[in-house]
């Protein structure tokens, strides 16, 4: 029975696979956090764009 514990604990087969499911999640976690600030931050820019591009026809078609 001694020899079982002792074996069990010292058996660190999947160890690796644990760390990458935990690396992997974390990978995935701040992608997907910075997917929500890229995209807001890009509408945001895409909308500035266009105000300008906008005042500029408004402008030209003026003169």
């Amino acid at each position: 029975m001694f020899n079982f514990i002792k074996n069990f604990r010292n058996d660190e087969d999947g160890a690796v696979t644990v760390d990458w499911v935990v690396l992997t999640a974390a990978v995935v976690g701040l992608a997907i956090a910075a997917y929500g600030t890229i995209s807001t931050n890009a509408q945001n820019l895409i909308g500035d764009a266009a105000a300008a591009v906008e005042d500029e026809r408004e402008a030209f078609e003026g003169e």
